[in-house]
């Protein structure tokens, strides 16, 4: 099967997705935000969304969309202009990211976990750490990866079990650890270990590893249901050993740092996934209206109007969660509950209203000379990232409940 490179005729026209753009948010970002927002909208039309069905055919990482990312400087979106970001605030952050992920989500996750990491070294990071990786990452010269999760341990990062010894001025690292995104290039790894196993979740710290240091194994990237260009595989560390000048959080701190940003985490998956539905929503009406069948437009079917009525309102729904869970974080509040309620909803409406865009489009829908099937595959891996649903569902009945 040929897939095309550009975007056949049954994609979106660019006045058809603006016209589905989220005004929801836009009161709340600056002209500087602004700015990037449009730019990465650009970015991702002329960029990803022409390419994006290859490097998904091909199942490889999208080298050349990171690449491309730094020249638009993309990749230091959280971290202050001082230090050679974009500065963007959490909302800002969360409008880029629908942006790119309406043209596909495996570019929009890269980027979600490198600027991550890179916020991460601007908060916390020791002066001289801080002049040794910050730049390379905010300018993209330096792919970043975050290593958490482990092959026996997803959702309870608190026992990890990848270890981490002092040995003089060096810390010596060893384990596995699996759902690496970016894993297959990254070039700096953030990587959490246990310290003290006997003191929990207080023994675990972080480290900035060079990813081309001795004792690092990759694995090829996982064989997933889509969204290969996360490049995610395992990375095992075997007798890894690391200065002392290289800790971006210390033993009692690395739980923490872990955690801090998982409110926004959940926050951000929620606009991927508004990005995502607004894509299927704009090639289902685009093909819907030219399409004539039983005497007349589809569009003019009762069901099919009232199918993607549901999905515009879900639409709707999950942006009033999202951006309402973004400004909560961008303004300091508890943002746990709003995070949880954004992310639950956005990523079921996501899998659910992709499904129904196929549906009215026939098997059509089916084709992957359109986004729509990439796009439903990724909406299941969004179950998963940051949280699982379930998850979710802890934090939401513990707010009620305890």
């Amino acid at each position: 099967m040929t897939i095309p490179l550009t975007p056949p005729a049954s994609m979106p026209t660019p006045e058809l997705a603006a016209e589905l753009t989220p005004q929801v948010a836009d009161a709340a970002v600056s002209a500087n935000e602004q700015a990037v927002i449009d730019r990465a909208a650009r970015w991702a039309r002329s960029c990803v969304a022409p390419r994006a069905e290859t490097w998904e055919r091909d199942r490889r990482f999208a080298a050349e969309a990171f690449a491309s990312a730094a020249a638009e400087q993309l990749c230091g979106l959280l971290v202050p202009a001082a230090d050679g970001g974009c500065g963007l605030g959490e909302v800002g952050l969360a409008r880029v990211l629908e942006e790119i992920a309406a043209a596909d989500f495996a570019t929009a996750f890269v980027l979600v976990c490198h600027n991550n990491l890179a916020a991460a070294v601007s908060r916390r990071a020791t002066a001289g750490l801080r002049n040794r990786v910050l730049r390379p990452l905010a300018s993209g010269e330096r792919l970043g990866a975050f290593l958490l999760t482990e092959p026996g341990i997803g959702s309870d990062a608190a026992k990890i079990t990848a270890s981490a010894l002092r040995d003089g001025d060096q810390w010596v690292l060893d384990g596995q650890k699996a759902w690496v995104t970016n894993g297959i290039a990254a070039d700096v790894l953030s990587v959490y270990a246990q310290t003290d196993p006997a003191a929990g979740h207080r023994g675990i710290a972080a480290f900035l590893v060079d990813g081309g240091v001795a004792g690092i194994e990759r694995s090829e990237g996982y064989e997933l249901c889509g969204a290969h260009g996360l490049g995610t595989n395992d990375i095992s560390l075997h007798d890894c050993r690391v200065s002392a000048a290289d800790v971006l959080a210390p033993p009692g701190e690395g739980f923490a740092a872990a955690m801090e940003g998982i409110d926004l985490a959940r926050v951000l998956v929620g606009a991927m996934c508004c990005g995502m539905i607004r894509t299927g929503l704009a090639t289902a009406i685009d093909y819907v209206r030219r399409r004539q069948a039983f005497g007349g437009r589809v569009a003019d079917l009762q069901g099919v109007r009232f199918r993607l009525a549901d999905v515009a309102t879900d639409l709707a729904a999950a942006r009033l969660l999202t951006y309402r869970a973004a400004m909560a974080v961008a303004e300091g509040r508890a943002a746990g509950v709003d995070a949880a309620h954004a992310k639950k909803f956005a990523t079921r409406a996501a899998e659910r209203r992709l499904a129904d865009c196929m549906q009215v489009m026939g098997a059509v829908g089916a084709r992957r000379d359109h986004p729509l099937p990439r796009h439903l595959a990724a909406s299941r891996l969004t179950h998963y990232v940051d949280g699982a649903t379930e998850i979710q569902d802890v934090v939401i009945s513990r707010s009620l409940l305890d």
